[in-house]
């Protein structure tokens, strides 16, 4: 790419940011809307475990599952021990015809 469509590219990138910034309006979550009812807040360990722990756990519940239960057979998993390379003069005729 071009310095000319790098340019592009980054201005197009950075207008669409500002106006998405612009057009967001974060500061009218501290005005609360009729019928509102917030609750406590978290505190930092709670914070901790359901932003961090909780999701944690649940990828390696997951990828748990997913080794325990999986079904898939031996000679079609690929590992260094079932892969075939071409010898070396049918590499070398390949290499010649090109």
């Amino acid at each position: 790419m071009d310095k000319k469509n790098a340019l592009r590219a980054g201005a197009l990138v950075a207008g669409t940011t500002l106006m998405m910034l612009l057009m967001s309006s974060p500061a009218s979550a501290l005005t609360p809307d009729d019928g509102d009812d917030p609750g406590t807040g978290l505190s930092v360990i709670e914070t901790l475990g359901l932003f961090v722990v909780a999701p944690l756990v649940l990828f390696g519940v997951i990828a748990g599952l997913v080794l325990v239960l999986d079904k898939s057979k031996e000679e079609h998993r690929v590992t260094t021990r079932n892969i075939r390379t071409k010898p070396a003069e049918a590499e070398a005729k390949a290499g010649s015809k090109a």
